[in-house]
């Protein structure tokens, strides 16, 4: 596990060369096909080196929830095992994370008029408002929920407003009743230093322009059906390409604006990491990086 642009992938490869692991990926963003220069999707050799599954399942105007994910995830997990090998995975998706191990709940269906009446008031008065009005029922969840998030945000107080109940404390019930069957070594891979966590993201949101992701987007926009608030197009990057494509702004500050959320999508992943039981931390940036892993495995193994 670990921010963006902290080495994971690089982590992983090495890590299926020499022990005998099969790559689960848990990115939200990696599932969509054609979304590969902006969600810095490992390339064909790599992919040849070390295949990862739950990649290109998707295409970009459907939607991926997490729910899916922890359905599909175990059943890749069993088969891993029944293969005799070791499930490795590998990603920046700490809903994903969180959700696998610790179940995710069954909440009361949606109600339309609720929905409506929601987006209503957001047309009105914005997303950011009915954040707020979320941090006051459900500080929790709005913890967890970016305000840039309108489908979750959604979510959330249409359950408070059916049940009068917060959906921090529906999964929380929830969770205290679902069970992960395996055992787990969690691993977290990060720059020590924050500031360099901030120069790759920089370096790296750079070259993904460089490489063509406005027009990687122009692409996808011609090939399908899309818009701005269908999850896909809510990933950093595609979305400030997207603005930048309706000619909101200039490309200097589509870059200034992709790094800023960039940085913002690393320090939410940081947090999440470390609200987390368990988790063995390591600098990305160390050369004894390797020994560590090998170190940690080896130990989980004899373990196991």
């Amino acid at each position: 596990m670990g921010p963006t642009a902290a080495g994971k992938t690089d982590a992983a490869v090495s890590l299926v060369e020499h022990f005998p692991c099969d790559i689960i990926s848990v990115d939200s963003a990696l599932v969509y096909r054609g979304m590969d220069i902006g969600t810095a999707k490992p390339d064909a050799d790599t992919l040849a080196r070390a295949p990862h599954r739950l990649i290109d399942i998707r295409d970009p105007p459907e939607t991926y929830s997490a729910g899916s994910f922890r359905q599909d995830a175990l059943e890749l997990i069993q088969d891993t095992h029944q293969s005799g090998r070791i499930p490795l995975l590998v990603g920046g998706t700490m809903l994903y994370f969180n959700i696998l191990e610790k179940g995710i709940a069954s909440l009361p269906q949606g109600d339309p008029e609720i929905r409506a009446r929601l987006e209503q008031e957001a047309a009105v008065s914005g997303w950011l408002v009915l954040h707020q009005r979320l941090e006051q029922v459900d500080p929790a969840a709005a913890m967890q929920i970016h305000p840039n998030d309108p489908q979750r945000i959604q979510r959330a107080l249409e359950v408070f407003m059916l049940t009068g109940k917060p959906i921090s404390q529906w999964q929380k019930e929830q969770q205290q009743q679902a069970v992960f069957p395996y055992a787990t070594l969690k691993i977290a891979l990060s720059p020590a230093q924050r500031e360099v966590l901030h120069e790759r993201i920089a370096r790296r949101f750079h070259a993904m322009v460089a490489e063509g992701l406005v027009a990687e987007l122009e692409s996808l926009r011609q090939r399908w059906p899309l818009h701005r608030d269908l999850p896909a197009m809510r990933s950093v990057g595609y979305r400030q390409v997207w603005d930048y494509l309706e000619g909101c702004y200039d490309q200097k500050t589509l870059i200034e604006r992709g790094i800023i959320a960039t940085r913002q999508l690393a320090k939410r992943q940081l947090t999440w990491l470390r609200s987390m039981e368990g988790v063995h931390w390591l600098d990305s940036t160390q050369s004894e990086l390797w020994p560590q892993l090998k170190e940690l495995i080896e130990k989980a193994r004899v373990l196991a």
